[in-house]
C-alpha cells in the first residue's frame, strides 16, 4: 500500500493552476493522474502506475483525507460547473475524459456510505459520461472483492 502523501506532494504546488484551468474550461497541464486518480491496472504509464488507487479501501482513505477529499470535491464541482455547456472531451481532451469517467466511477462506489459525495460523483458521471459507469473499473473492483481473504 502506497502512502497518500504522494498525491498531496504532487498537487500542492500546482493546485491553483489546476483550479484556474478547470474554471476556464480548458486543461493545459499534465496533472490528470494525481487529481482524478484511477484504479490500479487501468493505466500503464509510470505516472498512471504511481498514482493508481489500489482499491476501494484506498479510495475511501483518499476521500477521508483532510486535503485530498476536499480537493477532489472541489475539482469535481468545477467540472460540474460546465455541465450542459462543455463536454469532458472539450475540457480535458479525449484521453483524459476517459480517465475522468474511470475516476468518477471509482469514487462514486467508494463514497456510497457518504451519500452527498456519491451524488456529486454520480452527477459528474451523468453530465460527462452519458450516465455510464466505467465498466473496466467496476469489473476490476468486483474481481478484487470476490477474492477470498488470505
Amino acid at each position: 500500500m502506497m502512502d497518500l502523501q504522494r498525491f498531496v506532494t504532487a498537487q500542492d504546488e500546482i493546485f491553483p493552476q489546476i483550479r484556474a484551468e478547470l474554471v476556464s474550461g480548458e486543461k493545459r497541464g499534465h496533472w490528470m493522474w494525481f487529481i482524478f486518480p484511477q484504479l490500479a491496472g487501468l493505466g500503464t504509464s509510470s505516472m498512471a502506475e504511481r498514482y493508481a488507487i489500489e482499491g476501494l479501501g484506498e479510495a475511501r482513505r483518499y476521500l477521508a483525507h483532510p486535503v485530498l477529499g476536499p480537493r477532489l470535491g472541489e475539482v469535481t464541482q468545477l467540472m460540474l460547473g460546465w455541465a450542459g455547456r462543455r463536454s469532458a472531451v472539450a475540457i480535458l481532451g479525449p484521453v483524459d475524459a476517459v480517465k475522468f469517467c474511470s475516476s468518477m466511477s471509482l469514487f462514486e462506489l467508494a463514497a456510497l456510505e457518504r451519500s452527498s459525495e456519491a451524488d456529486r460523483f454520480g452527477h459528474a458521471l451523468d453530465a460527462f459520461c452519458q450516465g455510464r459507469r466505467d465498466e473496466r473499473t467496476i469489473e476490476m473492483l468486483n474481481r478484487v472483492s470476490a477474492r477470498p481473504a488470505a
